[in-house]
């Protein structure tokens, strides 16, 4: 059963929706967002708190809790996680999953604590690479909003975090973040050959036929939406019930 994730990119308690991790436009409070998304049936929820880890700052843990008190859906945390004690205060306030990202590259063993006490399904390695020639799969490894080239193969790095213990990834096309003309099929049927875990597809979906492409092609168990739930910048917007009715009426299995 595939699922579909709202990604809400949050600065200051507030959704924003950038190219490229640039360009922000201020949405609407994340909370109301929320809980918008959850009365349109999307699945899950993945909260980005996208200038924390450049900051060098914790998660905005006090949205989180405005947020936990509107929704029942699972919903999953990341940007700024920097310990485990950041791991277990996400998950104190209601947060079914942490997403890790920069502190993972920082420190690989933070994946293999979370996942020793948290257990692997609420560790998700979210990564964000960028297409590189010079790197033997093709793309490198970003961190701090993409902002920060790191020098690791996208490809090995997630090898290394099913190892230490993720139980999803989240690869994420900075090449394509925000453009909405479809998912980097290419990056993904390479992770699917990296590592056996669930994957998540993120960046670049705009029209029904870019998730249709996505799980159909690959074995992407999830697909993160954005822009094309509520981007200004697109000339139409879709709802998750839209998005699962051509899903379904095309043969792909929705949660």
């Amino acid at each position: 059963m595939k699922r579909l994730i709202a990604c809400l990119d949050t600065i200051g308690g507030r959704v924003t929706k950038g190219v490229k991790f640039f360009d922000n436009i201020d949405i609407a409070p994340a909370d109301e967002m929320a809980e918008k998304m959850q009365s349109l049936q999307i699945d899950e929820i993945i909260f980005f708190d996208v200038t924390a880890s450049n900051e060098k700052r914790m998660i905005d843990i006090e949205t989180m809790k405005k947020v936990a008190d509107k929704v029942s859906i699972p919903f999953i945390v990341g940007g700024g996680i920097r310990n485990t004690d950041d791991i277990r205060a996400a998950i104190s306030v209601g947060a079914n999953k942490v997403s890790i990202d920069s502190v993972a590259v920082r420190n690989p063993e933070i994946i293999r604590e979370g996942a020793a006490e948290f257990g692997s399904k609420a560790i998700v390695l979210s990564t964000q690479v960028k297409r590189d020639e010079n790197f033997p799969s093709g793309y490198q490894v970003y961190i701090d909003g993409a902002r920060v080239a790191t020098g690791l193969d996208a490809m090995e790095w997630i090898k290394r975090g099913e190892e230490l213990g993720a139980g999803e990834i989240c690869v994420n096309s900075i090449d394509l973040d925000g453009v909405a003309t479809g998912y980097d099929i290419a990056l993904m049927e390479k992770s699917q050959e990296a590592v056996s875990v669930p994957l998540i597809a993120s960046g670049g979906a705009g029209k029904p036929e870019h998730l249709l492409d996505v799980f159909t092609k690959t074995r992407a168990d999830a697909a993160i939406i954005s822009s094309m739930l509520y981007s200004p910048r697109l000339p139409r917007n879709y709802t998750p019930v839209e998005l699962k009715e051509f899903l379904t009426a095309n043969g792909v299995a929705m949660k």
